[in-house]
């Protein structure tokens, strides 16, 4: 239902029923008084017809004291008599709030972005016991914001948004409670750092991911050579395995890279490898 400023389209299309309703009888009758009193009823209940949508409610203050809540659907007020507080939307609503240059527990200046999201649970207490509850949301999330922030060094925030916002989500909540107000969640949207930070946190990681590769190739390092001990004791007992661990790195640099090596005579003599040679030459003949 449509509302123009304090005025709901049902007591405006009340009160052109009334006026014409006058003005018809006053025809028929022909005495002014019925188009009086139709133009009387048409103000009163023009003024007195109030229409509160579903998710709104309102208080009824007659002479200054409050006499209730009401909503949603049409109800009557005494014009004059009874006023209206301002209708209080009771569906979750969000606020944006950001912290600029704030400084961080070790000195880091940052600018932070958060949603809150909250609504109101007890339209009675946002009405009586503060004077603007949206903008006191507003402003104690602001200020809840950056004194987190003041608690939290850098690298927190960046990595553990969630904590930050339940911890913010705690804050307000505890603090809106006493108004009807209920603070459902925070979420921390971008948390910003100056540029030549940015680099210098960039070449710090680029720094540690080089120490951690040179590390990991120190410790490849370690085992192949506890491996190559451990290979060295075997053939020092068995120098049969030896020469046949020579021999076959000596025909796969042939058959695969169709090389020519190089070898002395004693070699051949020691590991007999003339007898593979020769079966390496008879077989790539066709």
């Amino acid at each position: 239902m449509r509302r123009f400023g304090q005025y709901s389209t049902v007591g405006i299309a009340v009160f052109v029923v009334c006026v014409l309703a006058g003005f018809q009888a006053t025809v028929f009758t022909r005495h002014g008084v019925y188009a009086i009193i139709g133009l009387l009823a048409g103000a009163y209940f023009f003024f007195a017809i109030k229409v509160v949508n579903q998710w709104e409610r309102v208080a009824v203050l007659r002479f200054g004291h409050y006499r209730g809540l009401r909503g949603p659907g049409v109800f009557l007020i005494v014009p004059i008599v009874d006023t209206l507080s301002r209708y209080v939307d009771q569906r979750t609503r969000l606020a944006t709030v950001n912290a600029e240059s704030t400084l961080t527990r070790d000195t880091v200046p940052v600018d932070v972005d958060a949603i809150v999201f909250w609504l109101v649970w007890n339209a009675e207490k946002s009405i009586l016991e503060v004077e603007d509850f949206v903008q006191a949301i507003t402003l104690s999330a602001h200020t809840a914001l950056r004194e987190s922030i003041g608690r939290h060094q850098l690298a927190q925030m960046i990595t553990d948004r969630e904590s930050l916002g339940a911890e913010l989500q705690k804050i307000l909540d505890a603090k809106t409670t006493a108004w009807g107000i209920t603070v459902q969640s925070v979420e921390i949207r971008d948390v910003r750092i100056p540029l030549g930070l940015q680099n210098a946190m960039s070449q710090q990681a680029q720094a540690e991911r080089e120490r951690q590769a040179r590390v990991i190739l120190g410790e490849a390092e370690v085992q192949v050579s506890a491996q190559f001990a451990q290979a060295s004791e075997a053939y020092a007992a068995n120098p049969v395995a030896l020469h046949l661990r020579a021999m076959n790195m000596l025909y796969e640099a042939i058959r695969d890279k169709g090389s020519t090596v190089i070898v002395p005579s004693s070699a051949v003599e020691t590991m007999g490898l003339g007898g593979m040679l020769a079966m390496t030459s008879m077989g790539k003949q066709p």
